[in-house]
Order: structure tokens, then sequence, then C-alpha cells
């Protein structure tokens, strides 16, 4: 077995890495050790037995109690015969050891299997194993009467699955509460007296259980009006709220400034802050999941009491709370309905069947019965529809769904029955995704989880592996969508080209994902006062630390094991331990955003040897340790938003890297050519780099994923000509192209420098580019003939011509294409049948603020399906329309457009309406109007 391919799972623990290591110990390298090599294969082969055995366990919702406790044993068995392999490896490489003293751990290890007599002979417990599992087998044989339902894997997004988070027009059930809450917020209260209405702001509070779409809802008025204040602002509060954090991220939001920016002072002093910017404005908040008064009683400060003209929205699952919050101000509580048949159907089979796809009538009587279990619950509804989704659709198999759901729905449809249906929707996953979702329990509630993160760490834990063609990153994106897809997290913010960049994951799917790592011993979670966990295992596999107060770690971690922990997360708070090396067999180490860490915490690091993944972004280190390159299985390293301005030379040496982050202005040292399994290099700026770097470059075989910022023209410290500017760019040009006849896919541009008008730039593998800040000089054809296989582009540049349309236009593979810049002074751009864009299917053009006049002619982009136009400013009554209708295969169009001449803007909002309406394929039609909070420029 390929090492490469090794995976951890909740189900098997460790076992696979563990056979795959004992394999490697059978090779030729450890010849020597004969008199031990009889003994590891007879345990490799038995090893693989039980975890083809664990596998099929693992499929079995309620497995029998003996078989239960059999497997966890097991599972932690090979946590522990891991450590003693790495051990015994990193014995023998430095000291050429005898492997004796490691066959003696695996024999002690396998001795403490709570069915057997301690300190057999290896021989011995191998056949008690044996005997064990051909018991449970048989066991499991006479008393199994269900069948597992069929799985498959989506590579990409089901679009079924993201329409039920599109925007209002298409989300089921949507309109009326969302006209009833604005009606709330926009009409006069007459219970409420004169003076009161004078005074205070509106504010309306959702309540209803989880699952029932409130933040949803929210999100939706959220969207639709907040334009028409003069600020806004979007928070969850969660269970165990940060209120710093929180009353930073209003600050942030309000104000318009980077959360970054806020600085962190005291409660008092933010509230204080955040009022004086309120105070003669009209503001728009949505304060969404509070959980108790206490908490709002602090948040509610930070809101002027004066402000009649302002709006304010709660959502909460507690009556009591609701109450409390439109006590404060002037408001009322509103109760969120469940769906009723019509739109549970609705939201039931948008997600199983396309929209010309009607209901088999075999499936139309089952449909019926599992819809009603589900009680009007969106997240009910979502959840079993996704399972169903990857079910074959035959009448033996939904069946099988609607009676696994059982009663429990019946009895209980807000809490008991909605973790039957996640129960089901769980062990209905393979066992990679089982672990992929398991893992989510290390995240906040509420928090925003950024999906290249999220794949990151699921590669350094070894949940995911390289496989085919595919790159270990590539494959977790499938993972991630297939989550997606079944409708067990959600999609957060996307990207320029729309693509799911992050995701949240349901309070309640959490409270199902931490219950159920904490059964498994998967994960330990400290720091969070509403979490009780009972019989919880002492020894720590995960360690995630959310909240810990300095002073009180000591009794948290009272009893602990921590020898074994492979991974540790800080979201907040300072774990009080004498050093890492305690945690010796640490795999990944998460630190992002942790502000208390510092350089000398960090001391130990380089003695974790089995490090494979460090982010220290948000942290207070400015200096890597010297021997960093020791750690010799290290892949992922992110140094972004640290302190750290130049890596160490031996960073080099780091051969297993695969992702290095960092900001534009860390320098690095000579050598980086030996760096060959970089695959990911952010943010580099090449103009402080040496020549080594820039020429290095080129040899990085495997790099597809390249972010560099140019600044060549002035040197930073003199303010002058840079006088090896030309030399630099000279070796920038040549990697880059050597790049481009590689593996290079992905390329961004930030600044320019005089290698963008080098016509020798051949970058044939490219398929993403994004270049920003581009002069009117200049020009696009420059370099554009060699992307022949590029399909996504976009462009930020000073002045767009209509002959730059031309030019983009003759690309053959473009299917995406956002273009960012002004035009020229006539204001006009015309788009026919001559310009090209055979292929394209995505257009986004924004226009910083500026007035625009954009037709499409006849023939024009004929396979463009999304369209739309970001902050234009509408002044021409010739661009009613945009000539949309002669765009024949469009299925939605999005307008955003600057606050201007209200006549202008309504009559073009009318004229796109009526033509949306008499296009063949009536396309969705969102028409926004934003108002710029200070600048009105507009960049990638």
């Amino acid at each position: 077995m390929a090492m490469e391919a090794a995976l951890v799972s909740v189900a098997t623990g460790v076992l696979k890495p563990v056979i795959g290591k004992l394999t490697v110990l059978l090779g030729n390298e450890y010849k020597r050790f004969k008199t031990v090599r009889k003994e590891i294969k007879s345990l490799t082969n038995e090893l693989a037995a039980m975890e083809a055995f664990l596998l099929k366990m693992s499929e079995e919702e309620d497995p029998d109690l003996q078989d239960k406790v059999w497997m966890n044993e097991v599972r932690e068995l090979s946590y522990d015969m891991e450590d003693a392999i790495d051990d015994f490896m990193q014995s023998i490489g430095d000291k050429d050891e005898k492997p004796d003293g490691f066959i003696e751990k695996i024999k002690n290890t396998l001795g403490n299997l709570g069915k057997m007599k301690a300190r057999r002979r290896i021989g011995k417990e191998i056949q008690d194993l044996k005997k064990q599992i051909k018991e449970v087998g048989e066991r499991n044989a006479r008393y199994k009467g269900r069948e597992t339902f069929s799985k498959t894997v989506n590579a990409t997004v089901d679009p079924r699955a993201l329409a039920i988070f599109e925007h209002a027009s298409k989300l089921v059930g949507i309109d009326k509460p969302k006209a009833e809450i604005i009606k709330l917020l926009t009409e006069e209260d007459v219970r409420a007296s004169e003076q009161q209405q004078q005074q205070q702001p509106k504010i309306v509070s959702i309540v209803g259980s989880g699952g029932m779409g409130k933040t949803t809802l929210a999100n939706q008025v959220y969207q639709e009006i907040k334009g028409q204040f003069e600020c806004w602002a979007f928070l969850s509060v969660s269970r165990s709220p940060d209120m710093m954090n929180i009353l930073r991220t209003i600050l942030s939001e309000v104000s318009g400034q980077g959360y970054s920016n806020t600085e962190a002072g005291s409660v008092p002093i933010l509230i204080s802050k955040i009022n004086d910017f309120l105070l003669d404005k009209r503001y728009f908040v949505v304060v969404d999941d509070i959980w108790d008064v206490d908490t709002w009683d602090i948040i509610k400060c930070a809101f002027p009491a004066t402000s009649s003209t302002s709006r304010i929205i709660t959502t909460t699952r507690i009556n009591n709370v609701a109450h409390s919050c439109c006590s404060s101000f002037n408001g009322c509580v509103y109760n969120i309905r469940a769906l009723d048949m019509v739109h549970s159907r609705q939201l039931f089979y948008r997600r199983l069947f396309r929209s010309d796809e009607d209901c088999p009538s075999y499936l139309q009587e089952i449909s019926e019965q599992i819809l009603e279990k589900c009680h009007g619950l969106p997240l009910a509804i979502i959840a079993i529809s996704g399972l169903l989704a990857n079910t074959e659709k035959t009448e033996v198999l939904w069946n099988q769904v609607k009676d696994s759901i059982g009663r429990a729905l019946e009895r209980n449809p807000s809490v008991e029955g909605m973790m039957k249906i996640l129960s089901l929707s769980y062990f209905d996953l393979p066992p990679y995704l089982k672990t992929c979702l398991l893992y989510l329990s290390m995240y906040l509630e509420d928090s925003t989880i950024e999906k290249e993160d999220l794949i990151r760490r699921w590669v350094a834990e070894g949940f995911i592996h390289r496989e085919g063609r595919y790159t270990a990153y590539e494959f977790g994106e499938k993972c991630f969508n297939e989550l997606l897809n079944r409708g067990l997290i959600q999609p957060g913010e996307s990207d320029i080209y729309r693509e799911v960049k992050s995701c949240r994951v349901h309070d309640t799917i959490l409270d199902f994902v931490i219950s159920k790592s904490i059964e498994e011993n998967f994960v330990t979670i400290l720091g969070v006062p509403t979490l009780t966990i009972r019989n919880q295992s002492k020894v720590v596999r995960r360690l995630c630390v959310q909240g810990v107060e300095k002073g009180n770690s000591a009794v948290l971690i009272e009893d602990l094991v921590f020898s074994h922990v492979r991974s540790l997360t800080m979201v907040r708070g300072l774990l009080e331990i004498p050093s890492l090396e305690e945690f010796r067999h640490l795999h990944v180490l998460d630190l992002m955003g942790c502000f208390e860490w510092e350089d000398h915490h960090l001391e130990n690091i380089v003695r974790l040897f089995q490090l494979r993944y460090l982010n220290l972004q948000g942290t207070r280190i400015s200096k890597l340790p010297e021997q960093i390159g020791r750690l010799g299985c290290l892949e992922i390293l992110d140094l972004r938003r640290t302190h750290v301005r130049e890596l160490p030379a031996s960073v080099v040496n780091l051969r297993k890297l695969m992702h290095l982050l960092v900001e534009g202005l860390v320098k690095f040292p000579d050598g980086i050519a030996k760096m060959q399994a970089l695959e990911t290099l952010k943010d580099v700026n090449a103009s402080i780099q040496p020549l080594d770097f820039l020429c290095g470059l080129g040899q990085l075989m495997n790099l597809r994923n390249l972010r560099i910022h140019l600044d060549f023209e002035v040197d930073p410290d003199t303010e002058g000509r840079n006088m090896v500017g030309e030399e630099h760019e000279k070796a920038l040009v040549s990697s880059l192209c050597k790049l481009g006849t590689q593996n290079l896919g992905s390329l961004t541009i930030y600044g320019w420098g005089n290698l963008l008008h080098e016509e020798s730039l051949c970058l044939p593998t490219l398929k993403d580019l994004t270049i920003s800040d581009l002069p009117a000089s200049w020009q696009v054809s420059t370099c554009m003939g060699s992307l022949r296989n590029l399909q996504r582009l976009c462009l930020s540049v000073e002045v767009l011509k209509q002959g730059d349309l031309c030019t983009l236009g003759a690309l053959p593979s473009l299917l995406v294409l956002y273009l960012v810049g002004k035009t020229e002074s006539n204001g006009k751009l015309r788009i026919t049948g001559e310009v090209g864009f055979r292929f394209l299917k995505i257009f986004i053009y924004a226009g910083c603020c500026k007035p625009v006049d954009l037709m499409f002619g006849t023939g024009s982009m004929p396979k463009l399906e999304k369209l739309e136009f970001n902050y234009i400013c509408l002044v021409e009554a010739n661009s009613l329309g945009f000539g949309i209708e002669n765009l024949p295969c469009l299925t939605s169009v999005k307008c955003i457009t600057v606050w201007g001449d209200d006549g202008i803007v309504e009559a073009v909002k009318t004229a796109m309406e009526r033509a949306a309406s008499a296009h063949l394929n009536h396309p969705s039609l969102l028409f926004q109007r934003f108002r710029p909070c200070y600048s009105c420029d507009i960049s990638l």
C-alpha cells in the first residue's frame, strides 16, 4: 500500500496508516530485523482483516453493545500502535536501535483489550481476535435485518442543493413571512405611545425552534432592505458568546472598516464607540441566535435608544429572550411557522428532481408519508432529501428510509425526530465523509468555516488523500461538495465566480456532530460551559480549546492524557501547558486568531517530528525557530497576519511542504527550488525577493496555485527607481513561462510591472487568471494569445475599451469572465456575434460606480447563463433592458446599481422585468440599489 493512500477514519482509527507503516517495516530497508519480521507480517494480515470488519460494522446505525465495546477498543488500540511505531521509526532513524522494544509495546497494547487475558503471547492474542471477529460476524449475520442505502460521490456541487439557499425569489415559502416582517418593521405601531414611537428604534424578534429557518428569514429581510439605511450589520451570537468579538464585529460592519482595524479595548469602550458612531445615523442590525437575556442586555447597550428611524431584528429559540428583546425598544415578537405541505413538497422535490422532472407515481405516496413526519421543518426536509438524493429512486429503498425515521418525529418533531433524521443521514455516509463531517465539531457554533482551511486540515489529519489524477486538495473539494449536496453543511460566502468558498453548520447539526464525536472519542472539547459530557475518555486524541480563561485550564485538563494528542486547536484562550513537547505525537497545530501566542511558545515545536499542519495566522509570532527545517513531515504552513517578515534559511528543507501561505512582506531565503512538493504559494511580494527566489520559482514542478504581488517600479526604501527591477522581471517572466508549461492552473497577480507587457509570457496550462490594478496604458491583447486553456478570467483595468472585448472573446475555452473597469469616455460597450465568447456561461461586469451603456446584440454570447452588473450607474435611457432578449440560454440576471436618478433606475428596472418576462427561459431577476458608505472605487 502506498503511504500517501493511508487514511484516518472515525470508524477504524488509524488502522490503515498502521498497516502501511508495518508494510514499510517488512521492506528491504529493514531486512536486518529478521527475528520479528514473521510476527510483523502476521500482525499486518490480522489488522487488515480487522480494518475491513470495522468498516463493515461502521455502517450499522445501532450496533450490538458488545460489538461497540470491541470496536472502540480496537480503534483506541490503533492510535497507541501508531504512536509506538512512530517512536520506533524515530529511534532507529537516529540510533539504529533494534526493534524488540517496539514489538514488546505492540504485545503490551494488544494485551490491554478488555476481553482478553493480559500479557498473553502475541500469537495467542491474534487467535483470540480472530475468534472474536468470527463470533461477532456470525451474530450480526443472524440479527441483521436491514440493508444499507446505496452511496454515490458527487464531484461538483449539485445546483439542486444550492437552490435551497438561493436568494428570496427562489426560496420556498419565504415570500409571505418576509413581507410580514418588513411590514412590522415599517408600519406604525398603534399600541406604542407617541413619545415611545418618536424616540426608540423598531425591533422585531423572530422566535422558533431549531431548523425552522429563522436565520434564513432574517437574512432575506436584511438583504432586501439594508440599502435603505446609512449603515448595517448582521452578526451571530450563539450559546457561548465572545462579547469582545461580537462588539468588534458590529463596529466593523456599521463603520465599514476591517475587523482587524477595530481596537480590542474593553466591552464598555466598544459599546461607547458603537453608540457614538450610530447616534446620528439610520441603522439596520440583525442579531442572530441569542440564547439568554444577559447577553442581549449587553448587546442592546450598543444601539442608541433615540433613533426612531433605525431597525433591529433578533432571532432566538427561547420565548422569554424574544420578549426581553422587544421590551428593550419599540418591538414585537414574530413566531415563525413551519412550512405547509405545498411548500414542504416544493422544497423536497426541488432537491430530488430537475425542473423538467416530476416525481414518479410510485414514489408519490411514500414522499407524502416522509413529509408528514418532517412536520414542515426546513432543516429536516433538507437533510432527508439530501439522503434520498444519494439513494437509488426505488420504492423499496425509499420505504426503508421512511421506516427508519420511525415514530420519533411523531413524539417530538423539533428535537428527537430531527436527531433521528440526522443520524440516518450520518450512517448513510461513506466512512471518509463521516470522518470529515465529525471534524466540524472543532469549530465554534455560528462560525464561518473557510473551505480551503478546512480541506487542508482534512488532508493533514489523514482523512483524505491523493486519488488518481486528483490531488489530495482536489479530492477534499469533492468531499466538501458532497456534504453541501446532502444538506449537512450550508453554503457561506461565494467568490467572484459564485463558487462556494465557506460554509456554516446549523446549530442542530453541530449538536449532533459534537455528540457523535465525543461518543467515538474523536474530539475532546474544553471551555464550553453549556457542554456537559459524561463518560468522556481521559485519553485525548484531538483537543479543541474553545474559550479557556487564564487560571482555569488546570481544572479542565486534570487527569487528561495529552501524550497521544494528534490535533490541537486553540479557538480562544491560552491552555496552560508546560511545553509543546507534551504533545509529542501532534500532527495538527492550529492557533489561528490566538493573539496570546508569542515567539517563546514555539520553543519546542521543532521536536514535534510528526507535525503536518501549522497555522499561526493572527498570532503575535514574529520569528520562526531557526531549526524549523527539522519538521520533515510538515505539509501546510500558514503565516498570514503574523509579524513574521523573514523566513529562516532552514525552511527550504521542508521537502514535504505543499501549501505555504504568507503575507506580502515576507522575504524568502535562497534555495526555494528544493521545495519540490509545493502546490500552493500565496501571497508573495516579488519585488523584495532575492534573484535566487525568482529563478527557483520556475523549478517548482508541482506548483498549481500562485498568488503574487508585483511592485518592481519603486524601491520601497528610497522611493526611487528599483535598479534591479529589469533583471528581476526577466527572471520572473522566465519562471512563469516554465510553470505555465508544467502544472500551474491558477495565477493571481496584484499590482503591475513591465512583465505584463511581455509578448513572450506563455501560459498554456493556465485555467484561472486574475490580474488587478492594470493602468490605462496596458493592452488586453498582450500575452493573451497563449491562454488557450483559460476557463476563468478576472481583470481589473483602469479603462475598458471596445477592442478589449474582441480580444477576450477570441479565447477558445473561456467559461467565466469578470471585468472591473470604467468604460471609455463615451461609456459604450457593444457585444455582438462577431465579438466571440462562443462558450461563455457567466459574465460579470463591475462598472466602478461610473456611467455605463452596455448592449448585447443578436448572436452575442450564445451559451451565456448568468449575467451580472455590479455597482453600475444608470444614466442613459438606452440602457433599458441591456438587450438580454438576445441571450438565448440566459437563466438569471442580477443588477446592483448605485444610487442615482430615481426615474431612470425605476425605468431600467421595469424594462428589465419586462424583458425577463418576455424571454423564452423566463430568467430570474434580482435588482438591487446600493449606496456606498465611503468610496465608490470597486476593486478585486
